[in-house]
């Protein structure tokens, strides 16, 4: 019984786990705007495109990067 309750405590951090690496934070540029700006979910709309090296772990990261990506600091 001990076993299956550490074989599933396992299983469920593992998920859990993989889930906080599939979230994170993205540069996302609006077409009509030209603004760029920080999201922490992956844009499912054609209205913006995902600029820079794709996902951040940390907000902090994503915004030092957007000082550095060429078509949010050409304004």
């Amino acid at each position: 019984m001990k076993k299956l309750l550490i074989a599933g405590s396992l299983a469920a951090f593992a998920l859990t786990g993989a889930y906080a690496q599939a979230t994170g934070f993205y540069i996302v540029r609006d077409a009509t705007t030209k603004k760029c700006t920080i999201v922490d979910q992956k844009p499912t709309t054609t209205t913006t495109t995902v600029v820079g090296d794709g996902v951040y772990k940390t907000r902090t990261e994503a915004e030092s990067s957007m000082k550095t990506v060429k078509v949010c600091t050409e304004q």
